[in-house]
C-alpha cells in the first residue's frame, strides 16, 4: 500500500486518521519537531523530523511519501487571542505549508497528491440565504481574524498544483470526539450537573464526527476525481442548546440547563466570543454528490456514538 506523510500527525485529527489509514494497510509518516520520536516504529507508523522556523524537513520523507496529508497549525480555541496568539495561529499554517511546496519542489519525489486542511471559519456569520442552502465553496471569505486566516492558509499551499500535484483542501467544522476538542469543553460543566448553554442557544453549529472527516481526507486521497475545495460538514446542522443538550442527556441522568450570558463570554474569551457566538450554516452538497456517505448525519447519532459508554 501507498506511504502517507502526515503533517500535525500527533493533533486530534491526525491521531485518528493515522488509525484508520494504518488500519486500511497504509504506511503513515508523521512529521514531527520532537526528536525524541524519531527512533520510535510501530507497526506501519514512524516519525520524520521538521522544522517549520528554520524551514527544513526530512528529504528521505518526501522521497518516500505517495501522498501528503496537511494539518500542521495551532490550536484556534487553545489560547486567548492575543496579537502575538493570532500570529501564531497564522504563521504556524503557512510557513509550515511553505515548507511542503519548498521540499516537493526541490526534493525529487512521487507524491500523486496533497489533502490539505482549513475551516469553515472561512465564512461569516449567517445570511438570508445561508440560513436556506448554506454557505457553498464559492463563497468569499470572511474579513474577520478566522476569514482572513482561512484565506492566507489556502493560498499557502495553492502552489503545489503548478508543480503538477493534484489539491482538494477540505474545509473542516467543528471536530466532535471523545478525546478532545469541543466535546471536552462541553463536559466540564457536565460534571457538576450543568448543561452550559451559550448565550440564547440559538446559535447554529456546522459540525462534524471524527471519523468522518477522517474518512474524507482518505475518500479525497484515493479519488482522484477530486480537486479544489470540500466542506468537511455533517449533512445536518445542530444548535448550541441541541448540542448540549444531546450530550447531557447521554453524559449524565441528572443535570440543570443554564444560559451563559453573552457578556460573559466576550469577558473571558475576547475576540474569539465572535466566533462562538454566531450562526454559520455549511453546505456539505458537493462532497455528497461526489459519492461520499456520512456514517453521522446528526447530531444525536453523533453523540450516541461518541458518549455510550458514558453515562453515569
Amino acid at each position: 500500500m501507498p506511504t502517507v506523510l502526515i503533517s500535525g500527525g500527533t493533533g486530534l485529527v491526525g491521531k485518528r486518521l493515522t488509525q484508520l489509514l494504518t488500519a486500511k494497510g497504509y504506511s503513515v509518516i508523521i512529521l514531527t519537531r520532537q526528536t525524541s520520536l524519531l527512533s520510535i516504529r510501530q507497526s506501519n507508523i514512524s516519525y520524520a523530523h521538521w522544522d517549520i522556523v528554520n524551514q527544513t524537513i526530512d528529504a528521505t520523507a518526501i522521497a518516500q511519501a505517495d501522498y501528503i496529508i496537511h494539518l500542521a497549525g495551532a490550536n484556534v480555541a487553545e489560547k486567548r487571542w492575543t496579537v502575538k496568539r493570532k500570529n501564531e495561529i497564522i504563521e504556524t499554517r503557512t510557513q509550515s505549508s511553505a515548507l511542503l511546496v519548498k521540499a516537493l519542489k526541490e526534493i525529487p519525489n512521487k507524491v500523486k497528491a496533497v489533502v490539505s486542511a482549513s475551516a469553515i471559519g472561512w465564512y461569516g456569520a449567517n445570511t438570508a440565504e445561508s440560513v436556506q442552502n448554506g454557505f457553498k465553496e464559492e463563497a468569499i471569505h470572511d474579513h474577520q481574524f478566522l476569514g482572513e486566516t482561512c484565506k492566507l492558509w489556502e493560498e499557502s499551499i495553492r502552489s503545489v498544483e503548478a508543480l503538477g500535484k493534484r489539491l482538494v483542501k477540505l474545509r473542516i467544522g467543528i471536530v466532535l470526539s471523545k478525546d478532545g476538542g469541543v466535546i471536552k469543553e462541553f463536559l466540564k460543566p457536565l460534571q457538576l450537573g450543568v448543561a452550559a448553554i451559550i448565550g440564547n442557544g440559538k446559535q447554529v453549529i456546522s459540525w462534524i464526527h471524527i471519523d468522518d472527516v477522517c474518512r474524507m481526507f482518505i475518500y479525497a486521497l484515493e479519488n482522484e476525481n477530486l480537486s479544489g475545495v470540500y466542506n468537511a460538514v455533517a449533512p445536518n446542522t445542530a444548535t448550541n442548546q441541541q448540542l448540549t443538550i444531546a450530550l447531557a442527556k447521554q453524559y449524565t441522568k441528572f443535570f440543570i440547563p443554564i444560559h451563559i450570558p453573552k457578556f460573559i463570554l466576550q469577558w473571558v474569551l475576547g475576540e474569539m466570543s465572535i466566533e462562538v457566538l454566531k450562526s454559520v450554516t455549511v453546505s456539505s452538497q458537493k462532497i455528497a454528490a461526489t459519492g461520499f456517505k456520512f456514517n453521522y448525519t446528526t447530531i444525536q447519532e453523533a453523540v450516541l456514538q461518541l458518549l455510550t459508554k458514558n453515562i453515569l
